[in-house]
């Protein structure tokens, strides 16, 4: 296989609150071979609140990203979900709108840039999935993960507009739940896994983000799932935050807030990474699932 290297875009999230999915997505494209080489001077993709500030500058700081990227040659991996659609959306309204993309290449020129729309932006999971192949992270597994029985959870903005799986079911994604199975994991059967955690909301109307998170957490205990898995920082940090008072305890027989993962930390776990490797530590509730070695597991 042809060596396998990306423009990594990290994104704000994965250098402060989302640090455990950057060690962990850094520490799975090394096991598998893939190099990750982080974009020079990235900058804040804009989210999703600048548009409504002003649209010009919103696209604009977007496609400076996409414009660098566009140099360095390669295709881009955003695990930000927010990233991820965003870095999408300015591709497609870029080109799309000719005067829109005038606007902004003129604001690019300022800086000695070009708008780039013919680079791909792409998420890890289907990365992994599409260009490393199930066989060749099966052949890299090293460790037992089938103490896991995660709820897979993939929130709002990796499945539409721009699915990030093409030929999953946006209303029900598989693509996680067959890569764990595949591992010896045991995905549990978790309708709401498209379901908005909330989002911004924490921050201006915590009340709605609280309940929509608990209704995911609570779904998930009553599956009998022992952990979320997730692929965007935001929905690990507010299903991380909320569910921590381990509500419904005595009802259901929980002993404890469910540890809220990125798919990447059980990935690396499979392949013999240490808890400190995938940054099992910046979560806020422990993971006491054993990840014993394969031979030890009786797994051949």
């Amino acid at each position: 296989m042809s060596h396998m290297r990306y423009t990594y875009y990290p994104g704000c999230s994965l250098h402060a609150t989302g640090v455990a999915y950057d060690k962990s997505m850094r520490a799975v494209f090394d096991k598998l071979g893939a190099e990750l080489v982080e974009l020079e001077d990235w900058n804040c993709c804009g989210a999703t609140t600048y548009s409504s500030v002003k649209k010009t500058v919103a696209y604009a700081i977007s496609a400076r990203n996409l414009a660098l990227a566009e140099k360095a040659g390669n295709d881009v991996v955003a695990p930000c979900s927010a990233c991820y659609y965003v870095l999408n959306r300015t591709r497609k309204s870029l080109t799309e709108q000719p005067e829109l993309r005038e606007h902004v290449g003129a604001a690019l020129a300022e800086a000695g840039l070009e708008v780039g729309l013919g680079t791909p932006v792409r998420h890890p999971l289907e990365v992994l999935l599409t260009d490393v192949g199930i066989d060749r992270i099966l052949a890299a597994q090293t460790h037992s993960v089938a103490g896991f029985r995660p709820a897979c959870y993939y929130g709002c903005q990796i499945v539409r507009p721009f699915a990030a799986i093409e030929g999953d079911d946006p209303e029900l994604p598989m693509a996680m739940e067959r890569l764990f199975s595949a591992l010896g994991a045991a995905p549990v059967d978790y309708p709401p896994k498209v379901r908005c955690c909330g989002g911004m909301l924490v921050a201006t109307f915590p009340e709605v983000a609280k309940e929509l998170c608990e209704e995911l957490t609570n779904w998930a205990r009553e599956r009998g799932a022992n952990c979320i898995v997730t692929v965007c920082p935001l929905c690990q940090s507010n299903l991380d935050l909320m569910n921590l008072d381990g509500r419904r305890r005595e009802a259901n027989g929980s002993t404890g807030p469910l540890p809220v993962l990125y798919f990447t930390q059980i990935i690396g776990l499979a392949l013999g990474c240490s808890a400190e490797e995938v940054g099992l530590e910046h979560g806020l509730a422990p993971v006491r699932i054993d990840v014993p070695p394969l031979v030890a597991s009786g797994k051949d």
